[in-house]
Parts: C-alpha cells; sequence; structure tokens
C-alpha cells in the first residue's frame, strides 16, 4: 500500500512546496459545478450533484487558501521568490479565477440551500475579486517586466492567467447583477463590469497575437505544455460569456439614466460579438485538440492538466447563454455536448490529481528550487 506523501521529504514540506497552480483545482471544479445543473437530464439530481461538488469546491479553495498563506507566514522570504519565476509567477492569477467560481456557485446553489444572504456574501466575495484580479493584473505583468527574463521561443498561453482573472470577474458581475435590485450601485457594478473586460480582453488578444507568431517562429511547446494551448480558450469564451450576461443587463440599469438605447445597443452587440469569439474559440480548439494529440502518446500528467476545465467550461456556458438568449435549442445541443466531455475530462482529471496530492508528487515548487540552487 502506498504511503501518504511518500515523495516528500517531510510533511511541512507540503506548505514549503505548495504553489499557486494549485488553485486551477478550485478553477475546473467550480465550474463542473455550474455547469452540471446545465445538462437536459435528471434535473434535480444533476442540480443536487452540481450543488455538492460547489461545496466541495468551497472546502478545497479554502485548505489551498489556507496552504498558501502559511507559506507566506512560515517561509516569507521562499515565497517572494514566485515574482521572479517567469512561469509560477503567473499562475497567482489563478486565485481570482478560483474565488470567482465560488462566488458564482453562491449565486446559483446558495439561495437554495442558505437563502437570501447568499446573494450578500457574493457580492462581497465579488469585490474581493474584483480588488485581487486587478492587483495580480498589473503585479504580475509589472514582475515580468522588471524582474524576470523571457524568450519567445519559451512563451506559452500560460501567460494569459494572470490577465483573463478580470474579465472572469467581469462576467461574474453580470450574473450578479441578475439577482439585484436594478439601482445607481447596481449600474455601478455594470459599467465596471465592462471596463474589466477592457482591462482583460485587450491584453490578452494581444497576448494571443504574439503567441501565434512564436508558434509560427519555434513551432508547438514541449511536451510538459501541451496542454496549456488550451487556456487560449479561457478569454475567448469568457469574454463572450461576459458580454452576454452584461448585455442582458444593460437596458434596464442604463434606463435608470435614461440611456436605455445604449442599453439595447450593448445587449444585441454582445450577441453579436460573442458570436465572434465563439468562432474564434472553434478555430483554436482544433488547434489546441491537432497540439494534445501530436504529444499525446508521451503525454505528462502534472496540474496543467486543469487548463482543460475551465476554458472548456466557459466556452460551453458563453454558447449556453447565447442558445437561450437567440432562442436556438440546436446550439444548446452543441453546449451539452462540450459540457459532457468537460465532465468526463473533470473526473479523469480528479483522479490522477487525487492520487499526486496522496503521494505528494504535485507538491513542487521551482521558483523554490531555483531560490536555492542560486542561494
Amino acid at each position: 500500500m502506498l504511503k501518504p506523501f511518500q515523495h516528500l521529504n517531510q510533511v511541512q514540506d507540503i506548505v514549503r512546496q505548495f504553489t499557486p497552480n494549485w488553485f486551477t483545482v478550485t478553477m475546473g471544479t467550480g465550474v463542473v459545478a455550474l455547469i452540471l445543473p446545465e445538462l437536459p437530464f435528471a434535473s434535480s439530481l444533476m442540480w443536487s450533484l452540481g450543488a455538492l461538488v460547489w461545496q466541495l469546491n468551497m472546502v478545497l479553495f479554502s485548505l489551498f487558501s489556507l496552504l498558501y498563506g502559511l507559506r507566506w507566514l512560515y517561509f516569507p522570504v521562499e515565497a517572494r521568490q514566485i515574482f521572479k519565476h517567469p512561469m509560477m509567477s503567473l499562475f497567482l492569477g489563478a486565485i481570482p479565477m478560483g474565488l470567482a467560481t465560488v462566488l458564482n456557485g453562491f449565486l446559483k446553489f446558495g439561495g437554495v440551500l442558505y437563502g437570501e444572504i447568499a446573494v450578500q456574501i457574493a457580492e462581497h466575495l465579488w469585490y474581493i475579486d474584483v480588488l485581487l484580479a486587478l492587483t495580480i493584473a498589473w503585479a504580475v505583468p509589472f514582475s515580468m517586466y522588471s524582474q524576470q527574463n523571457h524568450a519567445l521561443n519559451t512563451m506559452s498561453a500560460v501567460w494569459l492567467l494572470p490577465i483573463v482573472a478580470c474579465e472572469v470577474a467581469a462576467s461574474s458581475g453580470g450574473l450578479l447583477l441578475a439577482q439585484l435590485q436594478p439601482s445607481t450601485h447596481a449600474l455601478a457594478i455594470l459599467l465596471g463590469s465592462y471596463a474589466l473586460w477592457g482591462v482583460s480582453v485587450l491584453p490578452a488578444f494581444a497576448i494571443l497575437t504574439i503567441l501565434m507568431l512564436r508558434l509560427a517562429l519555434h513551432q508547438l511547446p514541449a511536451k510538459e505544455l501541451a496542454i496549456s494551448s488550451w487556456l487560449a480558450l479561457g478569454p475567448i469564451g469568457t469574454g463572450a460569456l461576459a458580454l452576454l450576461v452584461l448585455g442582458a443587463q444593460a437596458p434596464e440599469l442604463l434606463a435608470l439614466v435614461e440611456m436605455q438605447a445604449l442599453g439595447e445597443f450593448l445587449h444585441y452587440s454582445g450577441i453579436f460579438a460573442s458570436l465572434i469569439l465563439l468562432g474564434f474559440g472553434l478555430w483554436w480548439m482544433g488547434i489546441a485538440l491537432l497540439t494534445t494529440l501530436k504529444h499525446l502518446k508521451d503525454l505528462p500528467f502534472n496540474l496543467g492538466w486543469w487548463g482543460l476545465t475551465f476554458p472548456i467550461g466557459v466556452f460551453s456556458l458563453a454558447i449556453l447563454n447565447l442558445a437561450e438568449q437567440l432562442a436556438l435549442p440546436r446550439l444548446a445541443n452543441v453546449s451539452f455536448g462540450f459540457a459532457s466531455i468537460l465532465v468526463l475530462l473533470w473526473v479523469m482529471v480528479a483522479l490522477k490529481t487525487t492520487q499526486g496530492f496522496y503521494q505528494g508528487s504535485l507538491f513542487f515548487s521551482p521558483c523554490l528550487k531555483t531560490y536555492l540552487e542560486n542561494k
């Protein structure tokens, strides 16, 4: 029988080697929880299962937050090395995105489970999420520019992570508005969410442009980073979803300041823009699939495999929301197909991650290794 944490020298290495890429687990688990109730069979069972997975996700997010907080408390010098590491620092963006799935769950399941207070909790968490997302969107790129060494041939889609968190917060803002009464406060959230969309989507597409150049000049990424190709679906799918959910709320809220015409424009232009974004996403999905198949025979498992889950999840949710707004059941069936694949992928990756957690093989901090070697 395998011993727990056999790959670690001592149990305290769980804290010392804990890195923010673990929060990608909460991103993937959270989006699966949100999409399960949307599946068109055994709706009550799927809702209950989704609520259970969401509650598990809250436990995981709390556990990971505790472990990462303890690392900063007991190993502060080593923890600060993350800002010098060109890869691991990018995963700080997974923290606010993981939190976004928790607050979205309060909006989807909390009303039934906890009552009216769930919306209030979600609203407070949204403000925290926005603060985290903005801080990381500034701090991590600035660290890239001032403390790290990068080269075009080593670039990957992981560069998107610290940027995408802001548009995830924007889409959460749209979901939050659906449960708030129309007011000037709600209007401020709407306008702020559109600003967050701009903070994220425009830099993300600049990164995607450079990434396409990198792929043309230096070919596919190494097998260890092959799964990262799917991350590009994140800003594309979330960007489309944010436009849809914000556009749906815009007419009523902008009518408060006698700008309903602008609200209608945002609603319909959001539908049109989301169609374009989802088309781009389909193209990138094909590239990501071919890249994965290219390395499939010798693809090593690591936490990067969670890059399969969240991007596919938000892409599926965007298609589903578009289908609902256009009243197109056949388009919804496409979303259900992607969602079913997502659930199967989540089960596979979750099982492998549980095994790696138990054995301790997934606890590894490359920034700590670099620090110790240069010390």
